[in-house]
């Protein structure tokens, strides 16, 4: 669904803001008096309006531009919801919290047509009209004809503080939509997202409130018993730490109230059907014929240590009408799956249809009880059996596997590409297999390291079928006169210098490839969004080609365009305006250097518009990071899209940026020795901003946001010379609030301590000397990053003396949303950077002198620091 995870895009100003411009000489006396405004070059490209998403139609002859609607207002993220069971949930609306929307009428969804020639119909375009003035929008889907489009209407009661979702549908031609339903009292309910489906061209399935359903369950005022959790068979249960799980019975009534739903099918012309009973149904799934349902639910017993994604879990067969086929599955409560790399769920998993046959199932199956440390052969069998299978017939097995099942591509009865992966190992291969031939054996087609991008082949191009509900196919490919299979491969092409996106023709048979395309290199960052060829009986000509792309520039912003074969030419059908003129100007590269033991590292340096080193002298920096381990994916071309809190917000500040430093961890596993390399890698860093002449060395701040966080925290601890100061957002300081499973580490505190605990910031909190601003969402749903981690990582510093501040956001998750709250970080960390960084003073030689005699004082007390070397 096109632009649903952009909801954090530029935005315009709210209304109800409350936020107030601080002075320049403001003191601390005067902070937290109301949330504040960060700069104008700053609050100007965050209140930008956001460039519109795109979504094709399923026949490829018109395209929708979705514009987004603003950062919400502190006032939606403080409305009342539920956490339960891993889900919040916004019982105004019967839906998951915080989701994003359109724009609404006369601006929010544009309908433009698509020529033959590949070229925008000019003049052609439709907005949709007709639903509610000021409602908001979103999930918007095509028939598979394209002749409709269904979409969520969210209206809004004011005066009962209530609201309803319900389906409307636009006929393309016109424009106009109506509501799906002709009853006002059927409403939808979005608790999982997967609200409605096409089930044909003419009928949706829809997941609705029950009409029966009574009053919200009342909690007891004494409970009934008390809160008991037993291990008397003494099993080996190693769950991860998870936020907004159940806590007692009537927790349990709750989610069942706020989660129960009665599937209706709902046909255009006005009919309407319940089917099934009320449950908890989790996704709903019509095969590519459009006859069967493929129906999922949870449902009691319930857990009160994992989340409903590990709650027992149904799967069934229906018919198109509703009609009850066969169980496929009834999984129990999965409390147990093995913490750490590949582990995974017993009993049958990912079961799907073939996107290639018109109603028949695939599934996979573990030989290893879930368990990635139990040694066997096959790990995993992936196995497939029609919708109605003849009496007696058992699965048949499609491929076996001896490392972990990742998915296929379908073709047809001749070629699918199977992927199994092993984490751990960073190992990948993909399978070619014949599912229709006995005889044809698998054979491997690409087995490599998932940290050797530049051996990455790419990924088959899809087209889309046919079908009742428009299922995705690999595409094959006809030379003239040449009889061989073909299929497209659109990747990256990693180099030293950058990604360069290509298209290859790749023969399936025999390995060997033809570069059919590839991105200016020189100049452009350019890829392969969607495959448009016409639609047609058998294989594509490669002379009938015709792909739709999307092109930027390290100085223009993406634009869309229409390549066709054979002469390959180009049509731009956007003509977006740049979202923040007054950094059109900025300076990206690419950049790369050694660390002191040889390892080449990666890294993107911004510079402001009109900065000339030469001229204009160091400025102050900040340096961002990332988690990144291996070499980079980036590209020097790629336009620097800026969010609404990216760190290159800063550039508008006149500051020097460098975001994404490598850690360069080579063949082990990212923890371990992580500070010593960490702290190796930001020394390179630190050097080559030096040495480039932009960078002042007693001006360069460290920040960095979740794992980013983290590593902040450490280098202002093991590396106390390289930096003035620090921010850290919604970080994770101390690694045994998550014992088992953090950041799929496989080792447990009590299995190696040490790692454990080097690793954690707050072991080391009386190391940090320089500045350090906190900032965490008091409601974050990250299981490794509660708030406590700040809370308790501040009160150890302050413990220390050291120079702190702490900043929780209410009703903030991980990714802060609200307008006033992104605006107050900007302001917080803006504050913090102007004041110990860009005014910083210290003689940096003072600095490296008082760490060398805080290393020497604490290497007697810890082996960890004598295990560490700093320069």
């Amino acid at each position: 669904m096109a632009g649903e995870e952009s909801g954090g895009g530029s935005n315009s100003t709210p209304s109800s803001a409350t936020a107030a411009s601080p002075s320049e000489n403001e003191d601390d006396s005067m902070l937290g008096n109301g949330y504040r405004l960060p700069p104008t070059e700053i609050k100007d490209i965050v209140d930008a309006p956001p460039l519109p998403a795109v979504l094709l139609s399923p026949r490829r002859d018109k395209i929708l531009f979705i514009k987004l609607r603003a950062l919400p207002p502190l006032a939606v993220l403080a409305l009342p919801n539920k956490k339960l069971t891993g889900i919040r949930i916004d019982g105004k609306w019967n839906s998951t919290s915080r989701m994003s929307f359109y724009l609404g009428i006369g601006f929010g969804i544009e309908i433009h047509e698509l020529r033959p020639d590949g070229t925008l119909a000019l003049g052609s375009e439709k907005e949709l009209h007709g639903y509610p003035e000021g409602a908001k929008i979103n999930v918007v889907s095509w028939s598979q004809d394209g002749r409709h489009l269904a979409f969520c209407v969210w209206v809004d009661d004011e005066e009962n503080l209530s609201g309803k979702i319900t389906i409307w549908v636009a006929d393309v031609e016109t424009g106009q939509a109506r509501p799906l339903f002709q009853s006002p009292e059927i409403c939808l309910k979005a608790v999982h997202h997967n609200s409605y489906v096409w089930v044909d061209n003419s009928t949706l399935l829809v997941s609705t409130i029950p009409l029966s359903r009574g009053g919200l369950p009342n909690k007891p005022f004494v409970p009934s018993r008390p809160k008991i959790q037993s291990n008397e068979q003494k099993n080996v249960i190693q769950v991860g730490t998870f936020p907004d799980l159940l806590k007692d019975e009537h927790d349990e009534d709750l989610f069942d109230y706020n989660a129960t739903t009665q599937l209706v099918l709902a046909s255009l012309d006005g009919t309407v059907k319940e089917i099934g009973p009320p449950a908890v149904y989790k996704s709903l799934d019509p095969s590519p014929d459009g006859k069967y349902l493929m129906i999922s639910s949870i449902h009691r017993p319930y857990s009160f240590i994992v989340p409903c994604r590990r709650f027992p879990k149904k799967v069934d067969l229906w018919t198109a009408d509703g009609k009850f086929v066969r169980e496929l599955c009834d999984l129990p409560l999965a409390e147990d799956i093995p913490i750490g790399f590949n582990s995974v769920r017993k009993g049958m998993r990912s079961i799907k249809w073939r996107q290639d046959k018109p109603s028949t199932l695939y599934w996979v199956e573990t030989q290893d009880g879930g368990d990635a440390n139990v040694q066997v052969s096959p790990r995993d069998i992936v196995y497939t059996q029609p919708a109605e299978p003849l009496e007696g017939e058992q699965p048949a097995i499609l491929h076996q596997l001896n490392l972990r099942y990742g998915g296929i591509c379908w073709c047809d009865e001749s070629l699918a590409l199977v992927y199994e992966s092993w984490d751990k190992t960073r190992q990948r291969r993909t399978w070619v297999i014949s599912p229709g031939s006995k005889d044809a054996s698998p054979r491997i087609l690409f087995d490599r390291s998932s940290e050797d991008v530049y051996s990455d082949p790419g990924s088959p191009i899809l087209w889309t079928t046919p079908a009742a509900t428009a299922t995705h196919v690999i595409a094959k490919v006809n030379k003239e006169n040449d009889e061989n299979t073909y299929v497209l491969l659109n990747g990256s092409d990693a180099t030293p210098e950058g990604n360069i996106p290509f298209l290859d023709l790749y023969d399936i048979n025999t390995g060997c490839k033809e570069r059919i395309w590839q991105s200016d290199k020189e100049k452009y960052y350019e890829t392969v969004v969607a495959f448009i060829s016409d639609q047609k009986e058998g294989d594509l000509r490669l002379d009938q080609l015709k792909v739709l792309t999307s092109k930027e520039s390290k100085t223009e912003n993406p634009q869309y365009h229409i390549l066709s074969w054979p002469e390959k030419q180009a049509y731009q059908i956007t003509y977006f305006p740049h979202p923040y003129p007054e950094l059109a100007s900025l300076r990206k590269e690419m950049i790369r250097y050694p660390r002191k033991d040889g390892v080449q590292l990666t890294a993107t340096l911004y510079l402001p518009p009109g900065y000339d080193p030469s001229k204009d002298g160091p400025l102050p920096c900040l340096v961002w990071c990332d988690p990144v381990e291996f070499k980079s994916k980036g590209s020097p071309n790629k336009f620097a899209g800026i969010g609404p809190t990216s760190p290159l917000l800063w550039l508008a500040r006149r500051f020097a940026i460098l975001c994404g430093p490598t850690i360069g961890v080579g063949n082990e596993e990212a923890i371990d020795r992580h500070v010593e390399q960490l702290v190796w890698s930001a020394e390179a860093a630190v050097e080559e901003v030096i040495r480039r002449g932009v960078a002042y060395r007693n001006k360069i701040a460290v920040g960095g946001h979740s794992l980013g966080a983290f590593m902040t925290a450490n280098l202002l601890e093991h590396a106390p010379n390289l930096f003035s100061c620090g921010v850290a957002w919604s970080g994770a300081y101390y690694k045994t609030f998550a014992p088992f499973g953090f950041e799929n580490e496989n080792r447990t505190p009590w299995e190696d301590p040490t790692t454990h605990v080097e690793m954690s910031p707050f072991m080391s909190a009386n190391r940090i000397k320089k500045p350090i601003l906190l900032i965490h969402g008091e409601d974050d749903d990250n299981p490794h990053s509660l708030s406590k981690q700040s809370d308790h990582f501040f009160s150890a510093l302050k413990g220390q003396g050291a120079l702190c501040r702490l900043v929780i956001l209410p009703f903030e998750s991980h990714v802060y949303a609200a307008w006033e709250s992104i605006m107050h970080v900007l302001w917080e960390t803006d504050r913090w950077l102007q004041k110990y960084c860009v005014s910083n003073t210290t003689d940096v030689k003072a600095d490296i002198s008082a760490s060398k005699r805080d290393a020497s004082k604490d290497a007697t007390g810890s082996e960890s620091n004598k295990r560490i070397k700093f320069t």
